[in-house]
């Protein structure tokens, strides 16, 4: 599992022979039997409940050369991890107990349309019976990696 995020060291970098090594790590696991197009939405809607709630998290807006606006995005990247339906039960355990800032996708989510039918679906079940199948998480980095022990980088 990798433990740390160093930006590169280009020579068309901006921050020439500055490599940033992140205090915090943000991280999505996905359960591993997800198809293409579940990964991609999981993850997409799992980061979106990180960034709202936490926005230290989120850096300036971006402009190109014609200034033309951007929106913000996450001032550090995600990671994005992968494992066993038991490694996600696990992983979620461990970040309720230490009190990370979360988010959860449900394999109900699938079916449903729009935001509250979501909330409605997550509420109707209980912590020890929701079916995950991603979780996205925020913290120091040695709480994350405790948090994320026995999932794999996604490939």
């Amino acid at each position: 599992m990798q433990t740390t995020y160093k930006t590169p060291v280009r020579a068309d970098r901006q921050s020439q022979g500055m490599s940033t090594r992140f205090d915090t790590k943000i991280a999505v696991l996905l359960r591993e039997d997800l198809e293409s197009w579940q990964r991609l939405n999981v993850t997409a809607f799992l980061v979106s409940g990180l960034g709202t709630r936490l926005p230290e998290l989120v850096g300036e807006p971006y402009a190109d050369a014609d200034d033309v606006p951007y929106l913000p995005m996450f001032r550090q990247p995600v990671l994005v991890f992968q494992g066993t339906k038991e490694v996600l039960k696990a992983a979620h355990a461990r970040a309720l107990t230490r009190a990370l800032p979360r988010a959860v996708f449900t394999s109900d989510l699938f079916a449903t349309g729009h935001d509250e039918a979501n909330r409605a679906a997550v509420r109707a079940v209980g912590t020890a019976d929701l079916d995950l199948v991603g979780l996205s998480v925020h913290g120091p980095r040695n709480a994350v990696d405790k948090v994320l022990k026995g999932a794999r980088m996604h490939p």
